[in-house]
């Protein structure tokens, strides 16, 4: 095989690599949207690895409202607004799983992108970022 063949065969080897490699890693869930215009899904601290994250790191996107290990079906309502930043009343089922009272909390949350945002609800700003399913612990997915 001459030397010009083998640099095709060298590259569409490499291309063919590349793309089964980055098509196992797509990260396929909703585009951003909702309440926040934020993608849905998972959430962790900045500083904090996405596969070995706390559950107290751990913060749940679904386009109404955002939730933590120790509530669900969160329900933001927007009081004001000021370009990217938000006031709003979240009110959550208060606990990670079955029924419980609703808890009502108010929250200023910062969108910084479709892909990170931060909370503070009493104290400073905890800062989040999205963590793609593929790289979240078997647990979390």
């Amino acid at each position: 095989m001459d030397g010009a063949k083998l640099r095709v065969l060298v590259i569409a080897v490499a291309v063919g690599t590349l793309s089964a490699s980055a098509s196992a890693s797509v990260d396929r869930s909703s585009p951003p949207g909702g309440v926040y215009r934020l993608k849905p899904g998972i959430y962790v601290a900045k500083g904090t690895a996405c596969g070995d994250a706390p559950n107290a790191a751990i913060r749940k996107y679904d386009g109404v409202g955002i939730s933590d290990a120790h509530t669900h079906a969160c329900r933001a309502r927007i009081l004001s607004r000021r370009g990217s930043s938000y006031v709003v009343k979240q009110s959550c089922v208060d606990a990670g799983v079955g029924s419980a009272p609703r808890v009502v909390e108010r929250q200023t949350i910062d969108i910084q992108d479709a892909l990170t945002f931060s909370v503070a609800t009493k104290g400073p700003k905890t800062a989040y970022r999205y963590c793609p399913v593929y790289s979240l612990p078997k647990g979390v997915r």
